[in-house]
């Protein structure tokens, strides 16, 4: 199965820097089930493009399947299409060559995230067994799309057995990169319904993610959540209430206790780090690598919290955050309560003394592990914050993610995860070492044997 995707956006070059691929490079990527190769078969400053060709491997393929196609006949297992369609192995092999631009990151060339950019993708082939052209339509074009469609026929040589379930797609679009691959992550496998790993509920933490900004405006956002999960509808129900809820709740409002079972790990991690630091009876924060600005949003809710300071080395990032937070529309004495500034956890910073409160929200594991020893120094030994609340991925966990492979960490910009022990291990000797006693809580639904998917660690010390 191969995916092409080109643009004619001028330097056309750009494209490489978007998806972190070389146009000089032949590259290949290792999945549960083969390969995916990446190639450029043309990259010059008119026009690029780039090529994922799957190599899937039938022999692995059949080992560790949950589900293939070719019910009803005792070879199904051995005689399909699956190493051939575009499936939810597109799926996978999309996430796993092209993480960073599906997060919206572009170190090189942060300007271009934002930059709507002329594409066209061609996929060969893919299977529509239920819908067929209209379902193609129905996905692809309220999402602005121009789709061609070649339908093939089941045999050129014997016509008369008619035409088959698969197509060869051309998609046209103008939007931003970080769109389409989303697009092309949750879609594909909704045509062809037919998942190669058990679906679990983690599934739909990764289609709300993906889906952020357009799945609830989209006219056939049942159909494809039903889909997508594989037609499980107790999982399906769990979606559609969390999206609803995601695109419902009002800043001003707080969700219940039976609400907070419903959103996602992300939005809990952050929950439960503001609830934290309420209880904690800090005033003033500092939110250390803070991104777009998603806990400072929840801390803006509470008139406790009197100044709440945003930190983070990508100018982008902080760009995005005050645009979300609708910083330059906000009241004066709202907009008073709040500041950002751009900076790096490595590096002694006067600007970061004074405050009642610091919190790293999945920050430590994006350092490599040799400068973890700065940011400790910064944080604990100069700030000097009396209260410090470090959250960071339980690696126990990991085994729980059905898509994920044996040492496979969860982003790809990850340097480093640690198991409970790791990081319990790490936190007492920074907390012994800096005067700060340390408490351990788990976030999120803990497994007996794993644990939860997140581990906070809250540091605190008295007036000296």
């Amino acid at each position: 199965m191969l995916l092409q995707i080109t643009t004619t956006h001028q330097p056309a070059t750009d494209l490489g820097y978007l998806l972190h691929k070389h146009p000089d490079r032949f590259q290949s990527v290792k999945l549960s089930h083969g390969k995916a190769h990446l190639f450029y078969p043309e990259a010059n400053e008119k026009k690029a493009s780039i090529c994922l060709l799957l190599d899937i491997d039938p022999i692995e393929m059949v080992k560790g399947a949950r589900h293939l196609s070719g019910k009803g006949f005792a070879l199904g297992q051995y005689v399909n299409d699956r190493p051939y369609t575009t499936s939810s192995f597109m799926s996978v092999a999309l996430a796993k060559s092209f993480a960073t631009a599906m997060n919206g990151t572009c170190s090189n060339k942060p300007e271009l995230v934002e930059k709507v950019l002329p594409f066209e993708v061609k996929i060969s082939v893919v299977s529509a067994p239920k819908g067929g052209e209209v379902l193609i339509r129905k996905l692809f074009e309220p999402l602005g799309y121009e789709v061609e469609i070649e339908r093939h026929i089941l045999d050129p040589k014997f016509p008369e057995w008619g035409e088959s379930k698969y197509y060869t797609l051309l998609l046209k679009n103008t939007l931003t990169t970080q769109k389409l691959l989303n697009h092309l992550y949750v879609l594909l496998p909704v045509l062809d319904n037919d998942k190669h790993y058990y679906v679990s509920e983690h599934e739909v933490e990764k289609l709300l993610k993906k889906g952020e900004g357009w799945l609830y405006q989209h006219p056939e956002k049942e159909q494809i959540i039903y889909r997508y999960l594989f037609n499980l509808g107790s999982l399906t129900k769990k979606a559609l209430a969390q999206l609803n809820l995601q695109n419902k709740v009002k800043l001003e409002e707080k969700p219940n206790e039976e609400e907070t079972k419903k959103i996602t790990l992300h939005e809990q991690r952050l929950q439960v780090v503001s609830q934290k630091l309420k209880e904690l009876g800090v005033e003033n924060i500092l939110d250390l690598g803070c991104g777009e600005g998603k806990l400072i949003r929840l801390l803006l809710r509470d008139k406790q919290f009197k100044k709440i300071v945003g930190m983070d080395i990508s100018h982008q990032s902080l760009k995005k955050a005050k645009e979300r937070l609708h910083y330059n529309d906000m009241a004066p004495k709202q907009k008073e309560r709040l500041d950002f500034f751009q900076g790096a956890l490595t590096y002694k910073d006067s600007r970061l003394e004074g405050y009642d409160a610091a919190a790293l929200v999945e920050v430590i594991e994006h350092l490599d592990l040799d400068r973890l020893s700065a940011l400790e120094r910064v944080v604990f030994e100069f700030a000097q914050p009396k209260n410090i609340i470090i959250t960071t991925p339980n690696k126990e966990y990991n085994v729980l993610f059905e898509t994920m492979e044996t040492h496979q960490m969860r982003h790809d910009d990850h340097r480093f995860e640690w198991t409970r022990q790791e990081f319990q291990n790490w936190a007492n000797t920074v907390a012994k070492k800096h005067e700060y006693s340390v408490k351990f809580e788990p976030i999120g639904e803990e497994e007996k044997e794993v644990g939860a998917p997140s581990q906070m660690a809250v540091f605190s010390r008295g007036d000296e």
